[in-house]
């Protein structure tokens, strides 16, 4: 992974756990943000920003590709993977779609259940169809 590649795995990382955070306080990112000892690098804040801002359209996007699921029984980890990759594809200079899917079904491998990656790869996949 080269230098960029890296850094902006970490942000990715940075940003699950910030959104991660706030969804167990029940707060939005904008109160958690500000709070933070070690403030994140922009590329996070950004992630972290269109994530509150575009969570509703993800949300829905994430309700109508799920097969026989709904969004009460998702894991609350590959909800919020999921909602982060549809707002960083939703971003002006979003990286290739590839690289954000691939990225999503990381953080889900790190970060979740072992049936979690190609589950969010799957419902992922659906979606961007729709995003086009």
């Amino acid at each position: 992974m080269d230098d960029l590649g890296g850094q902006r795995h970490r942000a990715r990382e940075r940003a699950l756990e910030i959104l991660y955070e706030a969804a167990m306080k029940g707060r939005s990112t904008g109160e958690i943000l500000p709070k933070l000892t070690l403030v994140p690098d922009p590329y996070t804040v950004r992630l972290v920003q269109s994530a509150e801002t575009n969570e509703a359209r993800a949300l829905a996007l994430i309700s109508a590709h799920l097969v026989d699921w709904t969004l009460e029984r998702l894991a609350l980890v590959d909800r919020l993977v999921m909602v982060l990759a549809i707002a960083e594809l939703l971003l002006d200079d979003a990286p290739p779609t590839p690289v954000v899917l691939n990225e999503a079904v990381e953080l889900a491998r790190t970060f979740s259940t072992e049936d979690s990656p190609s589950f969010v790869n799957g419902v992922l996949a659906a979606c961007v169809v729709e995003l086009g």
